[in-house]
């Protein structure tokens, strides 16, 4: 958890940049920028909380599913902030996480009538 706790530092040090920066540019640019650093911050947290196999997974359903993607990834930050994770999560877990995520498919079978 000390890599939480040194991203959280890093966090508030860029906050403090930000104020400074702010006060420099315009309000498109600085929301650029600070939409970059949001996700800088979260492939930090992510590359700390996940093995490479979960987060090479994460990466495949980014491409296909993007919006699920995003929700996982939140989810998963959340547990990291929160202090609920205690190792790094592997694939296997994240497989986990994602069947509870996805809705239930539904079984349609189709019954031909004899005629």
């Amino acid at each position: 958890m000390d890599d939480i706790e040194a991203i959280r530092k890093k966090k508030l040090r860029n906050l403090q940049q930000q104020q400074q920066q702010q006060q420099m540019f315009s309000q498109e640019d600085f929301e650029d920028v600070q939409q970059k650093e949001f996700e800088d911050q979260k492939k930090l947290i992510l590359r700390a909380i996940l093995t490479d196999d979960a987060r090479e997974r994460l990466g495949r359903i980014k491409a296909a599913r993007p919006e699920m993607a995003e929700n996982l990834e939140n989810q998963l930050i959340m547990l990291a902030q929160s202090g609920r994770l205690k190792n790094k999560i592997n694939d296997e877990q994240l497989r986990e996480l994602l069947s509870k995520i996805l809705p239930k498919k539904r079984d349609i079978t189709i019954r031909k009538r004899g005629i």
